[in-house]
């Protein structure tokens, strides 16, 4: 028997779109309750699949008749059982391909626009969404040229579309030492011939070259001359960096999200960094144009996602709205960042050991020290 196949893309298009699916999740229910496929019209049953492996038949009057049903596992093998079965009992059903694995590893390339509209080659910002994982990376296009900022390890989709375009990477960036995911920055630099940027700041015990991205540093893409000037906004790691984009963006790494503010404690230094992390939030980015379009490097919940699947917000929206750029006590600040903080990223001193060039771990292994949310934020 043949059971359908859903893709983490076509699930990804059911979210942003916000059709109805069910989904029967076969995981143990610790590994549901730490993390699952969100979505503002999906629904969940969690089942694990050892309770599964007799039969369904006491689970089939949970399950809906009247929508799409989707099963889901680690890495697609029990859910291909349990599809199979249900299947068997005359429900249509169809697994989710490569399971939460595929899930976490998915790029969905959303166009925010043009820039530089005088232009013959008016430019263009790319968001890659990595939906399972909340990781937000882009590439900013102009004139066959492209420069990519905060590049998730799997490289060959930023490659392969940038082939696509028919463009050039020439610069990739990271906004600062990543902790919760293991950056292909550098790869692809090497692949490409492109010059990889890192804040020396952060980059004090990396094992390889790099350009130092620091305070003033412009990077112009393409003949239209896309002007790309890094902020220096430390906070989240002593090095954080963000980015003005062509006079309208402001990419602010994992400084500012939509709903919350970057945590400072990842290098277990939080008490160190708050200070900065206030500086930067209270001071830096209010110098700036308040009609900057943010665009962070992770969002923390569905909810964040605009109409097309772009996490994006003026920042005088976020000015006005976001708890944490609101609290006009430096104290209560400083209390409410060191005192709620979520639970650390799944092994993020061996990712961040791995950004520094200190492991190689195989595919695999990355794998496994990437599971779970993101958890970059503080609420």
């Amino acid at each position: 028997m043949s059971v359908n196949a859903m893709s983490a893309k076509e699930v990804t298009r059911k979210l942003i779109n916000r059709e109805p699916l069910f989904i029967l999740d076969v995981r143990n229910a610790d590994a549901f309750q730490d993390w699952k496929i969100e979505g503002e019209n999906f629904e969940h049953l969690n089942v694990p699949y050892f309770d599964l492996i007799d039969g369904v038949d006491e689970i089939l009057g949970d399950l809906p008749t009247d929508q799409d049903i989707l099963v889901v596992c680690a890495k697609e093998g029990s859910s291909i059982f349990v599809a199979e079965m249900l299947e068997e009992a005359g429900r249509s059903v169809s697994y989710l391909a490569n399971g939460m694995k595929g899930w976490s590893e998915h790029l969905e390339p959303i166009s925010l626009g043009t820039l530089n509209e005088t232009g013959a080659d008016r430019g263009e910002v790319v968001q890659f969404v990595r939906i399972g994982k909340g990781c937000l990376s882009y590439m900013i296009i102009s004139e066959g040229e492209a420069v990519l900022v905060d590049a998730t390890r799997m490289t060959d989709t930023y490659l392969d579309y940038a082939n696509e375009r028919g463009v050039k990477i020439t610069h990739v960036f990271d906004t600062h030492l990543h902790a919760d995911h293991i950056s292909g920055g550098r790869e692809i630099a090497e692949k490409t011939g492109a010059t990889y940027w890192l804040p020396p700041k952060d980059a004090t015990e990396v094992t390889f070259d790099y350009a130092a991205l620091e305070d003033g540093v412009n990077v112009k893409v393409g003949d239209t001359q896309i002007d790309v000037h890094a902020l220096y906004s430390p906070g989240h790691t002593i090095g954080s960096t963000s980015f003005v984009v062509d006079g309208r963006y402001l990419l602010t790494g994992d400084i500012l999200f939509i709903d919350s503010i970057g945590r400072p404690d990842l290098a277990g230094l939080a008490e160190d960094w708050v200070g900065d992390l206030r500086n930067s939030l209270y001071k830096t980015y209010r110098e700036l144009s308040d009609e900057l379009i943010v665009l962070p490097a992770h969002f923390m919940i569905i909810e964040e996602l605009n109409a097309d699947g772009s996490v994006a917000e003026k920042l005088n929206v976020l000015l006005a709205n976001n708890h944490g750029l609101n609290i006009e006590d430096e104290e209560v600040f400083r209390k409410m960042v060191t005192e709620n903080l979520p639970p650390q990223p799944n092994a993020y001193q061996d990712i961040r050991e791995t950004n520094m060039g200190k492991m190689t771990p195989d595919l695999e292994t990355q794998r496994e020290m990437e599971v779970g949310p993101n958890r970059c934020a503080v609420r």
